[in-house]
């Protein structure tokens, strides 16, 4: 299965994203994903499956708990494949850092001082 196919289901991603906070529990994920989608505990399971199975997500037993992280690796391809197209935004983001900068350098000089 290809990366984007992986990252295109919404459950995938939010996965994804509640591991990027730190090792999670099976039942926390669960947990949390059956609250958000309304889906049953073995479609979750699937999912998690799913991400392990493609090298997203690892997971190690703990006691009777198995317990998933974010695996870097194939995010690692996601983000070669966006190196074609960084140039579309970098100069933008690049332009907005700058105008970040000036305003705030604005706002120091246009303070009124304190005695």
């Amino acid at each position: 299965m290809h990366a984007f196919d992986v990252l295109g289901d919404p459950v995938r991603r939010r996965i994804l994203e509640l591991l990027a906070q730190g090792e999670l529990s099976a039942g926390a994920l669960t947990s949390e994903i059956q609250a958000e989608f309304s889906i049953t505990q073995p479609a979750v399971s699937q999912h998690l499956k799913v991400l392990r199975d493609n090298g997203f997500t690892t997971v190690r037993p703990e006691g009777q708990r198995r317990m998933y992280a974010v695996d870097p690796t194939a995010l690692r391809g996601v983000d070669e494949w966006l190196d074609n197209f960084r140039r579309f935004w970098a100069p933008r983001l690049d332009a907005l850092s700058t105008e970040i900068a000036r305003g705030k350098r604005q706002r120091r000089t246009e303070r009124p001082e304190k005695h």
